[in-house]
């Protein structure tokens, strides 16, 4: 398997789209470890392969630190890092205080600068890479959710200065997410009904399974994507047919 040997560290890896992140990593042949506040309620694992986990807050800058030290002592190297962990409750802008929303602001955009700074040093070593975990929230209004947007937006941007400054040892690349069907999508769309009807939306019929990322994720953090860096690989099946199209009372499909 073209991973073989490889370390590989996937945050907020324990369900939905960071476990679908994993499993892709563990069929790849990659040793897993993920990480989460909580243990997940069934070990993460792929063609009979299991992922490591251990609990941190990364949050918490010295137990970000202590946890990546203690990967590299468990396997001698780390090849890999994706920042998946975040997300955000829905909230209006004029519904909570500025510190609310700079908590979102501090999961989803320090959280993942913190882990990185840890994870440097070993990625260097091993000439590695790390892949930020992104969302089309980040480029384009999202009402309810503006501090997880903005957050995201400078991911992609941070993933970028990262590439440069960080070349040739380490390559840094962001995949772009579009809507993704998980344990959770109820609470975001509703029912199957709503479910199927959000899919619709969407130019190639549905939702992203976290399969689809986590293949996404395998490619950039793969030699076959050895020359690429500080590129946003965007995986949303075609992204949002533009509301106008439907508004519009000329040139309708027959």
């Amino acid at each position: 398997m073209e991973l073989d040997g490889r370390v590989v560290v996937v945050t907020g890896g324990t369900r939905g789209v960071g476990a679908g992140i994993a499993r892709s990593f563990l069929a790849a042949g990659a040793d897993v470890v993920v990480c989460a506040r909580r243990p997940p309620e069934q070990t993460v694992s792929a063609d009979g392969r299991k992922a490591t986990f251990t609990p941190v807050d990364l949050r918490d800058p010295a137990a970000v630190q202590d946890f990546f030290g203690a990967v590299a002592n468990r396997y001698g190297r780390l090849d890999c890092l994706v920042n998946n962990a975040g997300g955000t409750p829905y909230r209006l802008l004029g519904e909570g205080e500025a510190q609310r929303h700079a908590r979102v602001v501090e999961l989803n955009l320090l959280a993942p600068l913190t882990a990185s700074l840890a994870a440097h040093p070993w990625l260097r070593e091993a000439r590695g890479s790390v892949v930020m975990i992104g969302s089309v929230s980040g480029t384009r209004p999202s009402p309810g959710t503006a501090a997880y947007g903005a957050a995201k937006a400078g991911l992609e941007n941070l993933a970028r200065s990262m590439a440069v400054e960080w070349a040739p040892e380490v390559r840094v690349n962001s995949v772009v997410l579009g809507m993704v069907r998980t344990e959770l999508s109820h609470l975001h769309y509703g029912d199957e009904a709503g479910i199927a009807s959000v899919g619709a939306t969407v130019p190639l019929g549905r939702l992203a399974e976290p399969s689809d990322v986590g293949e996404a994720a395998v490619f950039l953090a793969s030699d076959r994507a050895a020359y690429v860096s500080g590129a946003s690989l965007l995986v949303h099946g075609g992204g949002e047919r533009p509301a106008f199209l439907d508004a519009a009372t000329v040139n309708k499909e027959n």
